[in-house]
């Protein structure tokens, strides 16, 4: 049965998901409108419903439009704003038809009198609620002048107006990604953004959107994520005259412009959503199983146990240094050692080396074989540090190439961190980097990259290009292009997505990557809120979670081992400490804890996360794993069949399901500084 229909009478389209339906229509003047998103409606049902007409009338902030445009009685958030030619601004519509296949939708138009065709695109799936939504643009003279686009988003959506009261979303920095915001929507716009060339620390690219009365796992929610690693913008729209409460988002920020050339398509990323009846949990559930659908690349692969040298060594990186590091790593039974930033060029300190992508000759004179080969004798993968996107002005690349990085003319190029961006928007740039990366991932047959990326974009131009403004977008599919070549070319390496720590945990990343750093912050008690954020849209298995040392080398402060294990047990666990500092008994306990770790980690990373107070619980299949912290007490546990019994895995202690969902998991957690635990329980 197709997931889209469509009544020629009303000119209606009705999409169709497993739990909810989403409609439009072709209104007056060829407009296209919003009808439903929500609870499902058969095709008559969504026919016969009016829609929301606020082009009639002069006080009127939105029009209810699937995608707002500039021209005529509009005032709201515009998504797509253009200029042509001879000044004129705005676009009148044709609706020219439409096309639909089983899962796919595209809905085709043409602007009345200039060059401008647009196709607005949904895509829906038969396992997901997620609904994709993208717009491709296309100049259709072959010979005539630009089109200025000054906006261009990917899609509007919009969510009732009673609905449209409280706002959810995460702010932050570095260190301190991701922190849930929850607040009642104020009327009139409320923009989200960044600025920065890249997802940024300081927002991340999705809303949520209810009624003010949803909790954890009731009620209606209505959520919109973009999938994009660059500059981007949301904004969100409450009606004061009764209109929908309106969300449109994009790549790029305000103030940029760039020219749509004859002849030439544009094709936006995906922004998608969801409405949901199960709250911000069953929300977040969604999320997790459309990324490991249809966004991961192996989704279905268990993440190794990593250890990752840089806060044991610094910039302190040598053969023997490292050498020492993965027998004790090898010895706790981690499965893949990472070598971090220091094994290349001149790279000594942060001041010089990036760009110069070969062995350091002094700390590896013979290469990185004599290390890759002790690693892979102690039965562990492979893994390197790399910043492609960058250069210090110390550098060889640099002193050959120093038109590669992002400046402009009569303008200081500023340095961040002592590096300069390079411009990925160049192809020369882009088949220098796949080359080195090519060529380096060959010769060890290196099994995982950490690809990182230091630094905001400033300077953003490009000397001599006709519409350098460009760059922005196109530094993203530059680096977009990289990283798929190299997973074609290298099918069995696995690539982690950082950016000075959470900067590009987005939807985007996750296409070409299998897992992300979410933030240089390792503190456990920092990483419980941080990987609280995280988790309302991204899934476990690709929360990459360290253990480091006590006191924490960020914070400075002191926790337990346990608790330390349990906190990044949440996810997919790491481990960065200095081992050599390691006494016996916490190594001892460490081999213990990563031992439990491995029994636990599919259901941690392939099951079903909850949130609970103070804890975290998964589910798959027949297990059950709780990772709690704070104090004794009755956890009452969720998403169970209230007909069950369940059997902790260590006491064989029974429970039924019933007792654990109404009154709860006794929780009995040892005494001491930060106590946790993990329990196992296991289906009768």
């Amino acid at each position: 049965m197709s997931q889209v229909s469509y009544d020629a009478s009303s000119r209606t389209y009705l999409l169709s998901t497993p739990a909810t339906s989403y409609a439009l229509r072709i209104g007056v003047d060829d407009v296209p409108q919003h009808v439903h998103w929500g609870v499902p409606l058969t095709l008559a049902q969504a026919s016969a419903l009016p829609v929301y007409d606020g082009l009639t009338s002069s006080f009127a902030s939105t029009g209810g439009e699937e995608l707002a445009v500039e021209g005529g009685a509009r005032f709201g958030v515009p998504s797509l704003l253009v200029r042509y030619a001879d000044g004129t601004r705005g676009v009148e519509w044709v609706h020219e038809g439409h096309e639909i296949r089983d899962d796919r939708l595209r809905v085709r138009l043409r602007d009345r009198h200039y060059p401008l065709a647009c196709t607005l695109e949904y895509a829906v799936h038969a396992d997901s609620d997620i609904i994709e939504r993208s717009l491709t643009l296309r100049h259709t003279d072959g010979q005539g002048e630009p089109v200025e686009i000054l906006r261009c988003d990917a899609a509007a959506w919009s969510v009732p107006a009673a609905s449209g009261v409280r706002l959810s979303h995460t702010v932050g920095q570095w260190s301190g990604e991701t922190q849930l915001r929850r607040a009642e929507a104020p009327y009139a716009e409320t923009v989200f953004t960044s600025r920065r060339g890249l997802s940024g620390h300081y927002a991340n690219p999705w809303v949520m959107v209810d009624a003010g009365d949803a909790d954890e796992e009731h009620g209606a929610v209505w959520s919109m994520a973009l999938a994009w690693s660059g500059s981007w913008r949301i904004t969100a729209h409450r009606d004061h005259t009764g209109g929908p409460f309106t969300v449109t988002g994009g790549a790029g920020h305000d103030g940029l412009s760039w020219r749509l050339r004859p002849g030439e398509t544009h094709n936006t990323p995906v922004f998608a959503g969801q409405f949901s009846t199960r709250g911000f949990g069953g929300t977040s559930r969604a999320w997790h199983a459309y990324i490991v659908r249809h966004v991961l690349p192996r989704p279905d692969e268990l993440r190794p146990v990593l250890y990752n040298s840089w806060e044991a060594t610094g910039w302190d990186v040598t053969l023997e240094g490292q050498r020492a590091l993965a027998e004790k790593a090898a010895a706790l039974g981690v499965e893949l050692f990472v070598v971090d930033d220091g094994w290349f060029g001149g790279r000594t300190s942060d001041h010089a080396g990036l760009g110069d992508w070969h062995p350091n000759p002094e700390r590896f004179p013979q290469g990185l074989g004599p290390l890759v080969e002790a690693v892979r004798g102690h039965g562990m993968k492979f893994g390197l540090w790399v910043e492609p996107e960058m250069t210090n002005p110390d550098s060889e690349l640099y002193r050959a190439h120093p038109d590669w990085v992002l400046h402009m003319p009569h303008r200081r190029r500023t340095e961040l961190r002592n590096q300069l961006v390079l411009n990925f928007a160049r192809t020369d740039v882009t088949e220098w980097a796949y080359k080195w990366l090519d060529q380096l991932v060959s010769a060890h047959a290196i099994d995982f990259l950490k690809w990182d990326m230091n630094r905001a974009l400033t300077e953003a131009s490009w000397p001599g290009d006709p519409d350098a403004e460009r760059l922005w977008s196109d530094h993203v599919r530059g680096v977009y292009t990289v990283l798929d070549r190299l997973r074609q070319a290298h099918p069995s390496l696995r690539i982690e997505g950082c950016a000075g720590g959470g900067g590009r945990a987005d939807l985007g990343m996750l296409r070409y990557t299998d897992q992300t750093w979410i933030s240089d912050n390792t503190d456990a008690d920092d990483r419980i809120t941080i990987q609280h954020g995280y988790s309302q849209l991204y899934p476990a298995r690709t929360m990459d979670a360290w253990v480091t040392d006590s006191p924490n080398p960020f914070t400075r402060r002191t926790t337990p081992l346990s608790y330390r294990f349990h906190v990044a047990m949440t996810g997919a666990l790491g481990i960065g400490g200095d081992l050599s500092r390691w006494t016996g008994p916490e190594l001892a306990e460490a081999r213990a804890l990563l031992t439990l770790y491995k029994d636990i980690r599919p259901v941690v990373q392939q099951g079903e996360q909850y949130r609970l107070p103070d804890a975290v619980q998964y589910m798959s299949g027949d297990r059950v794993v709780v990772v709690a912290w704070g104090a004794d007490r009755s956890l009452r546990l969720s998403g169970l069949d209230a007909t069950a019994v369940y059997a902790d895995d260590a006491t064989g202690t029974e429970y039924a399901a019933a007792t654990l969902l109404t009154h709860g998991l006794p929780l009995h957690l040892p005494k001491g500084d930060k106590p946790s635990t993990v329990v196992r329980l296991t289906r009768l």
